[in-house]
């Protein structure tokens, strides 16, 4: 059996982005990831400064996750863009990611988050863990439905990130899947 998928939002359960905006948490470090090509807003800033976000990395989890049974992927609005900006400061390599295409932000009337389809599809029945801070109930019941094999969708708060009981859940979901050694390696 391969390893599981690790399904990797970025903001919330890496950048805590709603932590004290003034207090960066402790472990962490400050990327600023340039906005836009850089050139005036159209709204009448003249200045030419280069906006930038803030995103708060715990280099720490990049040697936690690589340690977990699983096989990660991007599963973020950041898309190929994770591998640029959000790897190379977590120490991981280059990681497949969902590309959500038409999907990315189109509300569902049954209120399911737009990324949970298309992580069902790529999966493919394939057992998952999913960590994001957007998950709902009926995203849990779409899961559940449409998914043939083993999945944790797992949320994280954003104004913590990734905590040590998260890792915990991940571990243990992992090594339920295949007895106590958890999945054969890939």
């Amino acid at each position: 059996m391969n390893r599981p998928l690790l399904f990797l939002d970025v903001d919330g359960p890496l950048n805590p982005y709603a932590a004290q905006p003034e207090r960066r948490p402790d472990g962490y470090v400050t990327l600023r990831v340039p906005l836009g090509d850089g050139t005036p807003r159209d709204d009448g800033d003249l200045s030419g400064k280069r906006r930038t976000l803030r995103v708060w990395l715990n280099p720490g989890h990049g040697p936690a996750l690589l340690r977990l049974r699983y096989e990660l992927c991007w599963a973020t609005t950041w898309m190929a863009e994770a591998n640029r900006w959000i790897a190379p400061t977590l120490g991981l390599p280059e990681l497949p990611f969902v590309d959500f295409g038409d999907a990315l932000f189109r509300e569902r009337p049954d209120g399911v988050h737009w990324k949970t389809g298309p992580l069902v599809d790529y999966a493919a029945g394939r057992p998952f863990a999913w960590v994001d801070d957007e998950q709902s109930d009926p995203d849990h019941a779409y899961v559940t439905t449409h998914h043939e094999g083993p999945a944790l969708l797992h949320h994280v708060n954003p104004r913590l990130g990734l905590r040590e009981n998260d890792f915990r859940t991940l571990t243990d979901f992992a090594l339920g899947l295949n007895g106590p050694e958890g999945p054969e390696p890939a």
